[in-house]
């Protein structure tokens, strides 16, 4: 074997165990007994493994004065990826088949405008949407938060949208308009269908972005609309007592399953359709 292989796999193997490690210490820590993570084995395994500091996390957990556990903020959580999912990817399928196919008027300096919106930070649009949404009565609610998703990702869903549209054969869309097409029928009967992929591909991208999120959710979804990113800080941080370093980890677990499930579950179309659509036109 070449000495290069070698070194590759060698890199490979440290990289693997640099995530695996921690993840292994967090799994075998959610199931020990606080008795045996006082006596200090960070890395053995439990002897008796419990799924009690699994069931305390979830559903006893105090966050402040209220011991619910995280599962008010999963179901939130829930509540805000799904249509802060499904509206950005239609409206950036849109803004990109119209960008591509159609090129109206402007669309070369639109598409420059959101190339430069997806490369703001975050921090620095927080104050003037607070101020927005406090003044139309939208601040700490569900669609004012989902409206803030849609804000912060439509940029990067219509560049992945547009440049994937430019890779299309031309042919089928000249072909739908010699028939007589619209922009809406082109777009339901020919575009749509072929956009199975990216719509894969944006949506692990906006599953895992938002349910990830914590300064949005922080920030705007107030008292009533916290994610499960907010709920797990509280958690963590909510000390009364002992540290239960057991329900600690068991609430880093639950809250990081649902993305892990989602890439698991579709991270080969996440390759393939990320290629297709890579920097074209």
């Amino acid at each position: 074997m070449k000495a290069w292989r070698i070194g590759v796999y060698a890199f490979l193997g440290i990289a693997a165990l640099f995530f695996a490690v921690p993840l292994y210490v967090m799994v075998a820590t959610s199931l020990k007994s606080m008795e045996e993570i006082r006596g200090g084995q960070i890395l053995a395994w439990p002897l008796a493994p419990t799924l009690a500091a699994w069931s305390a996390a979830w559903s006893e957990a105090c966050t402040g004065v209220d011991c619910g556990g995280v599962r008010v903020g999963f179901w939130n959580s829930v509540a805000i990826v799904i249509p802060s999912t499904v509206v950005p990817i239609l409206v950036g399928a849109l803004n990109g088949y119209a960008l591509s196919l159609w090129r109206p008027r402007g669309a070369e300096w639109l598409y420059g405008v959101l190339l430069i919106g997806a490369f703001i930070p975050v921090q620095v649009m927080i104050y003037p949407l607070v101020k927005i949404l406090a003044t139309t009565g939208l601040f700490g609610s569900l669609a004012g938060l989902v409206l803030v998703h849609l804000v912060f990702s439509m940029p990067v869903m219509t560049l992945l949208f547009r440049n994937y549209y430019a890779s299309l054969p031309i042919e089928l869309f000249k072909a739908a308009r010699v028939d007589g097409a619209g922009f809406w029928r082109i777009f339901a009967e020919v575009i749509w269908p072929l956009s199975v992929p990216m719509v894969v591909v944006a949506s692990i991208m906006q599953i895992t972005g938002v349910w990830n999120d914590y300064i949005l959710g922080l920030t705007f979804a107030g008292t009533e609309w916290r994610p499960m990113t907010v709920q797990l800080n509280n958690v963590i941080n909510t000390t009364t007592g002992e540290r239960l370093y057991n329900v600690n980890m068991a609430a880093t677990l639950l809250t990081s399953l649902v993305p892990l499930l989602v890439y698991f579950g579709s991270g080969r179309w996440f390759v393939r359709a990320i290629s297709a659509g890579a920097v074209k036109g």
